[in-house]
């Protein structure tokens, strides 16, 4: 898995210009799924995800989590983070897992992350508009296969 990480202070995904998901201060993800993907990849990503201390304590340090601070997530599926790029201009999109299998692995996801922090989401596969107010900025790139 890819999983672009961004503290927000606010973020929402529109369909057709109905909001589908909407969260104050947490963290919006850009999921990838790669098509060797496994268990125990989803289960470091959600680990990492709700533990990672990304947030300011009343120090002013980077020493909350997600969960720490009563956030929430809004996850975007976005196959394009396996984009390859090496040749030509037009990326190729060969490098995600295929779309049956990664619907039911994003969803895997979103669920285990429920369990720790409420999580709202777009749809998998559709045309959507994600607006955001990054808070720092931080943002952070996660990816399963360097651990």
């Amino acid at each position: 898995m890819k999983i672009i990480i961004q503290r927000v202070a606010q973020a929402k995904v529109e369909i057709d210009g109905a909001v589908e998901g909407q969260i104050e201060q947490g963290l919006l993800l850009f999921v990838g799924v790669a098509p060797d993907d496994t268990s125990e990849d989803l289960a470091y990503a959600v680990r990492k995800i709700v533990q990672m201390r990304i947030f300011s304590d009343d120090a002013g340090k980077m020493n909350c989590s997600v969960q720490d601070i009563g956030g929430r997530i809004l996850s975007i599926s976005q196959f394009t983070l396996f984009a390859d790029t090496k040749k030509g201009n037009r990326p190729g999109f060969n490098g995600g897992a295929k779309p049956e299998m990664a619907s039911l692995f994003y969803d895997q996801f979103n669920a285990a992350l429920a369990q720790h922090v409420p999580v709202e989401t777009g749809v998998f596969g559709a045309d959507m508009q994600v607006s955001l107010i990054n808070d720092g900025p931080v943002t952070i790139i996660l990816d399963t296969k360097n651990r």
